[in-house]
């Protein structure tokens, strides 16, 4: 498949990258500045430069995009609504499908999460629970999927991973960390076979 990968150059957006390529994947990598992409150079993959805080930018970077899997996260010198930004330019490609990666205990997954982890997710996320909420939904509302991921790790891909929908979410004192191999493999499997469209699945590792 041609798969375009937003914040390539993030931790969880380079797995995703190395991962496709792996598969045999033809890889756009996405990236405010693509010369950080690794590996910089393979075959099968092209760099991009494109700011979701720029449309422009990132509506040149996302034409033609059929299959686009996101590792948007947000860091300390990002505007607030880079997350929201970034959905609503994904959805205006009009890409045949979209896998979203959103923190687990935020938006809908809420409820899921144990009172301690709300409360936690609530004083360091604050600021961005709203852009947070506002991406899944438009997303979600396009026909893509959202995947929920637990504290994520630089661990390698457990052998015994699988996704469940949201409700079939084991419920936790504290999410299960989750390897951004793991959650990698996760959204390709989802992009592959598109299971989950309009709904929340959430990767986990037993």
């Amino acid at each position: 498949m041609d798969i375009t990968v937003l914040g390539a150059t993030g931790a969880t957006g380079a797995e995703i990258t190395r991962q496709a390529l792996e598969r045999g994947h033809a890889v756009t990598a996405v990236a405010r500045n693509p010369d950080r992409i690794t590996p910089p150079t393979s075959e099968g993959l092209t760099r991009v430069a494109g700011d979701v805080l720029d449309p422009e930018s990132i509506g040149r970077a996302l034409k033609g995009a059929r299959i686009v899997l996101s590792g948007l996260g947000i860091s300390g010198g990002d505007a607030p609504g880079a997350l929201t930004a970034g959905a609503r330019a994904a959805v205006d490609a009009e890409p045949d499908f979209i896998v979203w990666l959103a923190a687990f205990g935020t938006g809908d997954s809420a409820p899921h999460a144990g009172v301690f982890t709300r409360g936690l997710l609530k004083m360091f996320m604050k600021s961005e629970m709203a852009d947070r909420t506002t991406a899944d939904a438009i997303v979600r509302g396009d026909g893509g999927a959202v995947f929920h991921a637990g504290p994520l790790s630089n661990g390698e891909l457990s052998p015994t991973w699988r996704t469940v929908p949201l409700d079939s979410a084991p419920r936790r004192f504290f999410p299960a960390r989750v390897s951004r191999a793991t959650v990698a493999a996760a959204m390709l499997d989802e992009a592959e076979q598109q299971q989950y469209g309009g709904r929340i699945a959430v990767p986990l590792e037993r």
